[in-house]
């Protein structure tokens, strides 16, 4: 059991922590070596099995990453930007696999991640199903292979408690129609509209975000032109699919060279 690649969950107290602790211990693959949570929270110095309700488990809640990170083989990260840009580093320094689960970073946050990067091996994805990155594929040829006659929407729901928007999924998505039409997401994202502003622009992506219950996460991707509409859609009902994948993204960068890589390359599907 002790052979087996150590894994590191951060945030270890929110629903995805829990989700991945879960998973870790059922995989049969990875050991659960560390459990982390931010300075002051009720959960640091419990056991951890006592924490989640359920027996001892011999893993303590620690606020101290570096301490936890340097006894580990990989940390899988989905919490908030600023939290991950340190993780990153930190990861860099103890030579471990960081797995990236956080949306809503910016391109500053990005880019330490790079820097991170030249010294771990980084895997950071919007969403880590495998659907998903086969949504992805698909959005990209379907926009490669229709003119600006058709009009790109991506609509997302997420549950009440989501905090960014539109979802990283769902950039991924814009991203990925971007690309298929030979052009800069920048250029043509509109995220937002609310009153009189007028006709949609010819050839720009739109993005619209809904917010309710305890919707795991669905993604469509409309086509629309005059006369007919092309839809493709993920939906996902449970988030522990997130939570393999991500465990599969750890075990994936165990033993590979730094860099900093996405779930296509997991899957394969480059």
């Amino acid at each position: 059991m002790t052979d087996l690649p150590g894994i590191v969950v951060t945030g270890v107290s929110g629903r995805m922590g829990q989700m991945l602790v879960k998973t870790i211990r059922e995989s049969g693959r990875a050991r659960l070596c560390g459990a982390l949570e931010r300075p002051g929270h009720d959960w640091v110095g419990q056991d951890l099995g006592r924490a989640m309700g359920g027996a001892e488990s011999g893993v303590i809640v620690s606020d101290d990453a570096l301490e936890v990170l340097a006894t580990c083989d990989a940390v899988i990260d989905f919490t908030a930007p600023a939290a991950t840009v340190e993780f990153a580093a930190l990861a860099a320094q103890a030579r471990i696999v960081h797995v990236i689960g956080t949306t809503g970073m910016t391109e500053e946050d990005i880019a330490k991640v790079d820097a991170a990067a030249h010294h771990a091996t980084i895997v950071r994805a919007g969403n880590m199903s495998l659907g998903v990155n086969l949504l992805v594929q698909l959005t990209r040829k379907v926009a490669a292979a229709l003119d600006e006659d058709f009009d790109i929407e991506v609509i997302e729901a997420h549950h009440n408690q989501k905090v960014d928007a539109p979802s990283g999924t769902a950039l991924m998505l814009g991203q990925a129609a971007a690309e298929g039409r030979g052009v800069s997401l920048e250029d043509v994202s509109d995220r937002g509209r609310d009153g009189i502003t007028g006709a949609r622009k010819r050839g720009d992506i739109g993005f619209t975000a809904i917010r309710g219950g305890d919707i795991v996460g669905e993604h469509d991707v409309l086509f629309a032109a005059a006369g007919e509409r092309i839809v493709l859609r993920h939906m996902a009902t449970d988030r522990a699919i997130f939570a393999r994948g991500a465990v599969k993204a750890a075990l994936w960068g165990v033993g590979r060279g730094p860099g900093h890589f996405d779930m296509m390359d997991v899957l394969g599907l480059k």
